[in-house]
């Protein structure tokens, strides 16, 4: 496992393979939200499976940890969903500037901590983010990425954690660890937990729930399981196959969540990039075979 880093990116190879690109230091239009980000996140084969920018929602990109409504700031980007007045542009899109990396780890194992401070736009540092990602079980045609993180509340009164659903617009509670997918994988297949099978994820619990996309230019599909932390509370999951392909377990779909100051709230994720079309068999038997 090799990492190399110049003064935005960070680039991860296992081998032969480049595996993602981390950007801690783009080149962001103010209302995209600018915050580091993931793109391209490539399989052991080579192919793409995130999205960059898409004309729908320029602040889509790759995947990204954010959170769309932070005591009425946006980190997420782009407009806001307000009560009865529905997406509107507000004055307050905030950013998360990156402080610094420390990186470990074995030649089987590469952990990447960063230290990131969110600000509002009107300069107001509320958070500061201790952040840790972890590509481990790199097998032969799957890798992994675990993604923690730890936000700590600066403010000298709580902070509340929300959602479009929490304002007022149905089964739209995206924020949190959030992949966009290429335009290809529109259509794709959606599997989750305990037998659950498309859009009828949307707004359901469930310990993992996988995405399976097909390329184009070569005759290849790809899957993407995402799994849910035990430790995680309240966690329900937006995704969507059309219009476009998007995967969030989402911390407050239905219901906010308060942090005191100087509290801190800890999410945890893994990301398992897969060759190939999998099937709910082959799903289940890699969670039981990578527990926590």
């Amino acid at each position: 496992m090799i990492s190399r880093q110049d003064d935005d990116a960070l680039v991860v190879s296992a081998g032969a393979a480049e595996l993602f690109r981390y950007v801690h230091r783009p080149s962001t239009p103010a209302f995209e939200g600018p915050k580091p980000y993931l793109h391209p996140v490539r399989t052991l084969a080579g192919d793409v499976v995130t999205g960059f920018r898409p004309h729908d929602h320029r602040w889509h990109k790759g995947v990204q940890m954010t959170a769309t409504d932070v005591s009425g700031q946006n980190f997420w980007g782009g407009v806001t969903y307000v009560r009865d007045e529905g997406y509107v542009v507000l004055p307050n899109v905030g950013a998360m500037r990156h402080q610094n990396f420390t990186t470990s780890g074995t030649g089987d194992e590469l952990r990447i901590g960063e230290r990131l401070s969110w600000f509002t736009e009107a300069g107001q540092h509320w958070v500061e983010e201790a952040r840790e990602l972890t590509v481990r079980d790199v097998e032969a045609e799957t890798w992994a990425l675990e993604f923690a993180t730890t936000l700590t509340n600066l403010r000298q009164e709580p902070l509340v954690f929300g959602s479009p659903t929490t304002n007022g617009r149905e089964l739209a509670g995206y924020t949190g660890f959030f992949w966009r997918g290429p335009r290809s994988f529109t259509g794709g297949e959606v599997i989750g937990a305990d037998g659950g099978t498309g859009q009828e994820m949307m707004g359901r619990p469930a310990g993992w729930l996988a995405f399976v996309g097909r390329h184009d230019e070569v005759d290849r599909s790809s899957t993407l399981l995402f799994v849910d932390h035990p430790e995680n509370k309240n966690t329900h999951w937006f995704v969507r196959s059309t219009p476009f392909a998007a995967v969030n377990p989402s911390f407050a779909f239905f219901d906010t969540v308060d942090v005191a100051p100087g509290e801190a709230l800890r999410l945890r994720y893994r990301l398992v990039v897969a060759n190939g079309e999998w099937d709910r068999e082959r799903l289940e038997s890699y969670v039981e075979e990578h527990p926590w």
